[in-house]
């Protein structure tokens, strides 16, 4: 029997995450073939990671069969999971997802804000088109997505394209589960935590320790110590004791762009101007990590690869991967559609809440209504998601404007149009779905 793997994206850095994971969990998901897939520009990131996926897979004593390719949909062929890990434009137009808003006075960073409205009209289209070919090509595959932003994303391929076995997967919700375990000084497993919202714009909500609720023991910690946790991709501050006692809701690092707004936008301003992004970072960690991945000796994930903000990557994606192969029945948090599971959104609708994974699929465990506290905030996220993928597929400039116009951490009439038409121009040979002007 074959299992077969396709990476597209294969020459991320990450992919030595996703094949730590593979063997971790080879018992349980036999793959026998994986095939890492990229482009021309990628062609020598590529063949690095092949070579040092093969070398984790002899050390491992594993026969599973590693490739890569530059061709798509000879890939595809008899792909039984395809996962995506793209980055249209590369860290080159990162930087300018970054740079230039913050050069209009406005939070600068790869997916939220103007930066993140890009990085999706970016990332629609070719993202459409990889779903249209893994329905052609590999109709039973599950296509399980980390490409960000990756509701919008997630959400744009249910709608928009005819595969419909996509998931959108990512690593915040496991990295605030295992915080909360540290910080209850408990083992993971013995955590469950409610997540209600949308990606990267999501709370955590009623936690509980084997069964007991520890919800107001893990405020009250949070409170007490100011503990914070954030991945190596965001910057940290402080949460208020008054936001944590009040709210009665755990936040995730992404929050403090949306309720610390003006200490993130001091924080990016200075770096900037001192010519410093989070992108000119990871330019350079890029260029140590492949120059470490080069090295005939290695043979397992080096330990500098958590400093590239993807920690628990692997175990987000083949622990997925694992329970729609064996049917586990288990509760994962993943990115699908609502199903009435939060009564205020319509059934069609990409959140990311807790799920029961089984063989056909995720399905969402219903929390009713919202918290009155944050209801407004995550249906005015979702109208904004909503323009942001109207948009990216139709190449619409009215739509395009409405998104930025719509997003809370732009939200400036006067000043919308020229941070809108200035990003467009610059990413012009990315975006081919749109006629600049407006």
């Amino acid at each position: 029997m074959t299992l077969k793997l396709v990476v597209i994206g294969g020459g991320s850095s990450y992919t030595p995450e996703i094949i730590e994971g593979v063997l971790k969990r080879h018992h349980q998901l036999p793959f026998t073939e994986i095939v890492l897939v990229d482009i021309e520009e990628g062609k020598e990131k590529v063949t690095i990671i092949a070579e040092l996926a093969k070398r984790m897979i002899k050390e491992a004593r594993n026969n599973i069969n590693v490739c890569w390719t530059l061709d798509l949909e000879h890939a595809l062929q008899d792909a039984d999971f395809v996962t995506t890990q793209i980055r249209v434009g590369g860290l080159d137009a990162r930087e300018r997802d970054e740079r230039i808003p913050l050069s209009h006075g406005f939070i600068g960073q790869e997916t939220n804000g103007a930066g993140g409205i890009l990085k999706a009209f970016r990332t629609i289209p070719v993202m459409i088109q990889i779903a249209e070919a893994v329905h052609r090509i590999c109709p039973q595959a599950w296509m399980i997505n980390f490409t960000n932003p990756a509701g919008i994303i997630t959400e744009a391929l249910l709608q928009h394209s005819p595969h419909k076995k996509v998931i959108g997967v990512c690593n915040i919700p496991y990295h605030m589960k295992q915080s909360a375990a540290e910080i209850l000084e408990v083992d993971a497993a013995q955590v469950s935590l409610e997540f209600i919202g949308l990606n990267h714009f999501v709370f955590g909500r009623c936690v509980q320790i084997n069964g007991i609720d520890y919800t107001e023991e893990l405020t009250k910690k949070l409170d007490d110590n100011h503990v914070t946790y954030s991945p190596a991709n965001i910057i940290q501050l402080d949460w208020s004791q008054s936001f944590i006692r009040n709210m009665k809701l755990i936040p995730n690092p992404y929050h403090q762009y949306y309720y610390q707004t003006r200490d993130m936008l001091a924080t990016e301003w200075r770096a900037y101007e001192n010519g410093e992004t989070r992108a000119k970072a990871v330019k350079q960690l890029e260029k140590q990590l492949f120059s470490i991945y080069k090295d005939p000796a290695l043979t397992k994930k080096p330990e500098q690869l958590e400093e590239r903000g993807g920690a628990f990557y692997s175990e987000v994606a083949c622990r997925l991967m694992d329970s729609l192969y064996n049917n586990r029945k288990d509760i994962q948090t993943v990115n699908t559609l609502n199903n009435g599971a939060i009564k205020e959104l319509p059934d069609n609708a990409v959140i990311e809440i807790n799920c029961k994974i089984t063989k056909n699929g995720p399905n969402p465990v219903a929390i009713g209504s919202l918290p009155a506290a944050v209801k407004g905030d995550i249906l005015q996220m979702k109208a904004f998601e909503e323009l942001v993928i109207a948009a990216g597929i139709s190449g619409n400039y009215q739509q395009a404007y409405q998104a930025f116009l719509a997003n809370p951490l732009i939200k400036d009439e006067k000043r919308t149009k020229a941070l809108l038409d200035e990003m467009l121009a610059a990413n012009l040979k990315e975006l081919p779905q749109f006629t600049i002007g407006g």
